[in-house]
């Protein structure tokens, strides 16, 4: 993802800094049972493997590790669904923003579903801001482990308006996050809750089996009661020009000269403006 430009003005540290523990403590008012039940009854993980295969992705591990994601996906949509107390946790995370306790309960599904992958040894989160070793259930598993970095629940300010939030994740090889790279990824995810409940998979080449494989993204939907992963769009391709934008932080066009340029020739040039306030769902229209 694109970064914006941050504003000169100074702002205090928040007093709190992300109140959840990485623990994956299941949601103490919202069940995932019937939804596993049910989708297991179709294979919700096995339709995803037999996607991820299709596409040129051949190490267990790995497969294990997206399909992971799938389930903390199917799981995340199961407390959106249901959820209507809005409230805040009374702390921050380390971004500055209000934690809101569905912020935590997300955070917790993922947590919960990567650890029951056995397949990643590192992970953290905005809610969790710190590497938390998650490895304690894969001691005795063959081939390589996975560290992530994730935001759970991307536009949970805007959660009150009903718009589509998202997740989003990066998958390293091997054990540990700090100082890593983008190009060191071998996988990106964003899942999109919205009308249609949908995982897009950003796959480089490295991690697809065969020679000439090049890389490639594509989009899954959750379907059949959320019993089942379909592939919705088989390749997707950025244009190379389109005349749409989507601003963040305006306010710092107020002391950063060129992003102030930026934003008024996406103006003087008519884009056309689509922005709702969610990173993940923003970047994806």
């Amino acid at each position: 993802m694109s970064t914006v430009p941050q504003s000169t003005s100074r702002v205090d540290s928040p007093p709190h800094h992300g109140i959840n523990d990485g623990s994956g403590a299941a949601c103490g008012s919202h069940s995932y049972a019937i939804v596993d039940e049910q989708g297991k009854a179709v294979s919700r993980d096995e339709s995803l493997t037999e996607i991820l295969i299709s596409k040129g992705v051949k190490e267990a591990n790995f497969i294990s590790a997206i399909v992971s994601l799938g389930e903390a996906t199917a799981h995340i949509a199961v407390i959106l669904q249901n959820y209507v107390d809005h409230s805040y946790a009374g702390t921050q995370n380390s971004s500055g923003d209000d934690q809101l306790h569905l912020d935590i309960d997300c955070d917790n599904a993922v947590f919960r579903a990567i650890r029951e992958s056995g397949v990643f040894a590192i992970a953290a989160s905005e809610e969790t801001p710190k590497e938390v070793d998650v490895s304690s259930n894969t001691a005795t598993e063959d081939g390589p482990l996975y560290s992530l970095g994730f935001d759970p629940l991307d536009g949970s300010s805007i959660i009150d308006a009903n718009f589509s939030v998202g997740s989003i994740f990066g998958i390293w090889p091997g054990k540990g996050l700090l100082g890593r790279t983008g190009r060191e990824q071998v996988a990106s995810v964003v899942s999109l809750y919205g009308p249609r409940t949908t995982l897009i998979i950003a796959l480089p080449s490295k991690s697809r089996d065969g020679n000439g494989q090049s890389d490639i993204t594509f989009e899954v939907t959750l379907v059949k009661d959320r019993s089942h992963w379909e592939v919705s769009r088989p390749e997707v391709i950025l244009k190379p020009s389109k005349k749409v934008f989507a601003p963040g932080n305006l306010r710092a066009t107020n002391d950063n000269a060129k992003y102030d340029a930026l934003v008024k020739h996406w103006i003087s040039d008519r884009y056309t403006l689509r922005y709702s306030g969610g990173g993940g769902p923003d970047v994806y229209f």
